[in-house]
């Protein structure tokens, strides 16, 4: 198996997001499975024409939401991101609504606000 990543250098998001984007979507996916070793940061850099510190950024941004784990010496591996991402959006879910709750919103007010922010993310 190999990682095919793309980056558009005309796109307006940025060759670390696109990077990001696309292992997390291969992760979730299934189509990078867990225990997948990924290449080095000097090795997926070369392979794209990209600067190291590019592929570092996405590399870090992963880790930090649990979809891959570096494990030292050893290399950087597609995590089991499931929990980790499930845990992670029902701290901002928790966080979210006491900030509505504090800011004296109501129930349907406070559904709105989550509605229209996921309609923005998600698109329709």
């Amino acid at each position: 198996m190999t990682l095919r990543i793309t980056v558009d250098t005309g796109s307006p998001t940025a060759p670390y997001e696109q990077l990001r984007a696309q292992i997390a979507e291969r992760a979730r996916s299934g189509a990078l499975p867990v225990g997948y070793k990924l290449p080095t940061v000097r090795g997926l850099a070369e392979d794209l024409g990209l600067a190291a510190n590019t592929v570092a950024k996405a590399y870090k941004a992963l880790e930090a939401d649990g979809v891959i784990e570096t494990r030292g010496r050893h290399g950087t591996f597609v995590a089991a991101a499931g929990d980790a991402a499930q845990r992670r959006a029902a701290t901002a879910a928790a966080a979210f609504a006491e900030e509505a709750r504090r800011l004296g919103l109501t129930r349907e007010a406070a559904r709105g606000a989550v509605d229209e922010a996921l309609r923005a993310a998600y698109g329709a």
